[in-house]
C-alpha cells in the first residue's frame, strides 16, 4: 500500500507541472495584456501620453515584453524559489494578498458540499437498491431527475426569492455585513456556519442526485450476483449480506467519480457565487480573465488544478483501500 501511494505522489510532480505550463500558455493566447486594455481606457479619457508612459514602465518592471517561456520561468521560480505568485494589475496587489482567503473559503464550501452529497446519497442510494419498486424508490428516483434538471444556479435564485419574500431575509453571503473585511474571530466563523447551508444545499443538490443513481445502479448489479445468493443460504442477516461486500463494491465507483465531483464543484460554484455573492473563487478567476490579469488566473488555475490532483489522489487510495486488486493493477 505505501508503495501504491509513493507512486501516485510521484506522478503528481509532472502532471501540476504540466498543468502550469498549459494554464500560462492559455491565458496568454488572446492578443494583448491588461496593460494593453489600461492604455485603451485611459486614451478614452484624454491621457494617452501618460498612460503610454505608464504603461511601457511596467512592461519593462514586469517583463511583460519578453517571449512567454521567459515570463512563464520568472513567475514558475518565483512561487518554488520565494512563494511569490506575482503581481495583480487590476487590483495593484501582490497575488499572494488575494488568493488564500477566497481558495480557504472554497475548499471549505467543497469540503461540506461533498459531505452533505455522501451523507445524502449513499443512504438513499442503498435504500432505493434494496427496496426496488417501492414508493420511497420511486420517490427518490423522481427528487433525483429533479435534482438533475434544475441548474444550480435557479436553485440558488429560488432559495434568495423564498429568504427575502417569506422570511425578509437576505441569503446572500458567507456571514453577515457587519463582518465583511473583520479578521477571523469565534463569532464569525458561527456566522459564517449558519449561512454557509445555503450554498451547501444548492451546490450538493445535482451530486447527490446523481451519485443516488449510480449508487442505486450499482449495488443492484452487486445484489444479484451468486455471491450474495451464496451468503444469504448461509445464514446470514440480511443487513451483513448487504454491507459486507455488495455495499463495498458498489462504492468503488462512487469514490471513483470523487474527483470529478470537485470540479464540477469549483466550476458550478462560479455561477451560483455570483448569484449567492459568495467570496468564493469563482467570481476573482472570472474577473482575471476578462481582465487579462496574467498572473493572478494563472495562479488561481494552478492551484485549483493542484486541488483537483490531490483529490484524485486521495480517491485512488480510498479505492485502494476498498479493493487491494486496483493497487496492483
Amino acid at each position: 500500500m505505501l508503495t501504491y501511494i509513493v507512486r501516485r505522489v510521484l506522478y503528481m510532480i509532472p502532471t501540476v507541472f504540466l498543468i502550469s505550463v498549459v494554464a500560462f500558455i492559455v491565458i496568454n493566447l488572446p492578443p494583448g495584456d491588461y496593460l494593453t486594455s489600461m492604455v485603451a481606457q485611459q486614451m478614452e479619457e484624454g491621457d494617452a501620453a501618460a498612460a503610454q508612459a505608464q504603461a511601457e514602465r511596467l512592461r519593462v518592471r514586469y517583463g511583460l515584453g519578453e517571449p512567454v517561456i521567459v515570463q512563464y520561468w520568472r513567475w514558475i521560480s518565483g512561487i518554488v524559489l520565494r512563494g511569490d505568485f506575482g503581481h495583480s494589475f487590476e487590483w495593484r496587489r501582490p497575488v499572494s494578498s488575494l488568493i488564500w482567503t477566497r481558495l480557504a473559503l472554497t475548499f471549505v464550501l467543497s469540503l461540506t458540499t461533498t459531505m452533505f452529497i455522501w451523507i445524502v446519497a449513499i443512504p438513499i442510494g442503498i435504500y432505493s437498491a434494496v427496496k426496488q419498486y417501492s414508493i420511497g424508490d420511486y420517490v427518490a428516483t423522481t427528487v433525483g431527475f429533479i435534482g438533475l434538471a434544475i441548474p444550480n444556479f435557479l436553485l440558488a435564485l429560488i432559495f434568495m426569492y423564498i429568504g427575502f419574500s417569506v422570511f425578509g431575509q437576505n441569503v446572500g453571503g458567507l456571514y453577515s455585513p457587519q463582518y465583511i473585511g473583520e479578521p477571523w474571530t469565534i463569532d464569525k466563523i458561527l456566522n459564517m456556519l449558519t449561512h454557509l447551508w445555503i450554498p451547501v444545499v444548492v451546490l450538493g443538490t445535482a451530486g447527490t442526485a446523481g451519485l443516488i443513481r449510480t449508487m442505486r445502479a450499482n449495488l443492484l448489479d452487486e445484489l444479484r450476483k451468486p455471491y450474495v445468493v451464496t451468503a444469504r443460504s448461509k445464514g446470514l442477516t440480511e443487513r451483513r449480506v448487504i454491507m459486507k461486500y455488495p455495499v463495498r463494491i458498489a462504492m468503488n465507483f462512487f469514490v471513483s467519480a470523487q474527483s470529478n465531483i470537485l470540479v464540477s464543484l469549483i466550476s458550478g460554484a462560479t455561477i451560483v457565487s455570483v448569484v449567492l455573492n459568495l467570496p468564493t473563487t469563482g467570481p476573482l478567476l472570472l474577473g482575471a480573465l476578462m481582465a487579462q490579469d496574467m498572473y493572478l488566473a494563472a495562479t488561481f488555475i494552478l492551484l485549483l488544478s493542484t486541488l483537483n490532483v490531490i483529490s484524485t489522489l486521495i480517491s485512488d487510495i480510498v479505492l485502494a483501500w476498498l479493493d487491494p486488486r486496483i493497487r496492483y493493477s
